[in-house]
């Protein structure tokens, strides 16, 4: 009995204790060129409190980095926001939502309903602007907030400690991308994350997502980008084809160069930029870029 209640008592000490020390999260690596090193980390674009802290060897990377380089500036100008929003996310009179049929129309106004979301507020917003938002507010329902973004996050551990924070992207290049997709494309796009989400899918995809980050389970991160490169929708294969592949290309290269100018800088970009075939990692080895993965 007595070695019962001190086994008990140790595991509640470590159950205690192990948030202090934080846990491993989605995926780190360690790059080296020109004599160069920089930890390249995945993150999440929204977060809650359990997700921190991280673990030691981001969290120190991050304090004393030269440079931490995340994809947007959370602490970026609201202005600059608001203007690519206007430019790449509103749609002229008689575009895009007034060719919407009646039936995705109501199936629309359920989605937004469930979700808290006015349908007054984004009658003017393009097809791919309010999927968007259907998607985050899906996030949100499950108690995870923008707000509270691993990225936030990295970006205050980083100013804290004196580090300079860049940005690889832009607002407006991240939302010009959706131009490409036509008009008929877009509603496309919107009623096949309405289908998803109608079906539960889109609930339980989060869930799958963010329990592969949490854990740092790299099979199960595995399985997120080889489903990712058989979706054969609209709406996936954008993803696959313009957001994840051609957006790593140019993230490669700004990290090449970073590495190349840089000593002991530190990257953190969506987690499912550094998974699959076409990651962001593989086209740094394919540049000569020493590439380790630590977990």
């Amino acid at each position: 009995m007595r070695r019962q209640i001190i086994v008990v008592f140790l595991s509640l000490f470590w159950l205690i204790l192990a948030p202090a020390f934080g846990a491993d999260r989605g995926a780190l690596f360690k790059v080296a060129a020109h004599g160069h090193t920089m930890y390249l980390f995945g993150t999440m674009h929204v977060g809650q409190p359990g997700f921190y802290p991280l673990e030691t060897r981001i969290a120190a990377a991050v304090a004393e980095a030269s440079t931490l380089a995340l994809e947007i500036d959370p602490a970026g100008d609201p202005a600059v926001m608001a203007q690519a929003l206007q430019a790449y996310g509103m749609a002229a009179p008689g575009a895009a939502q007034d060719d919407m049929t009646p039936v995705l129309r109501a199936r629309l106004g359920k989605a937004l309903g469930k979700a808290g979301i006015d349908s007054a507020a984004v009658v003017r917003f393009k097809p791919w602007l309010v999927a968007t938002m259907l998607a985050m507010a899906e996030y949100a329902s499950q108690g995870y907030r923008a707000d509270l973004s691993v990225d936030a996050h990295l970006a205050q551990l980083a100013r804290s400690s004196g580090v300079p924070v860049i940005a690889l992207e832009s607002p407006g290049s991240q939302m010009s991308l959706f131009n490409r997709l036509s008009d008929a494309e877009q509603l496309r796009f919107l009623e096949e994350s309405i289908d998803v989400l109608e079906s539960g899918k889109q609930r339980a995809e989060v869930q799958q997502i963010v329990d592969a980050w949490r854990s740092a389970d790299r099979a199960s991160l595995d399985r997120i980008a080889e489903r990712a490169a058989s979706d054969t929708t609209i709406s996936g294969r954008f993803v696959k084809k313009v957001l994840l592949d051609e957006r790593n290309v140019a993230l490669a290269d700004k990290l090449a160069a970073l590495l190349k100018q840089q000593d002991k800088s530190v990257a953190a970009i969506g987690v499912l930029h550094l998974i699959g075939t076409n990651s962001v990692p593989a086209l740094l080895s394919a540049r000569g870029v020493k590439v380790e993965r630590v977990y």
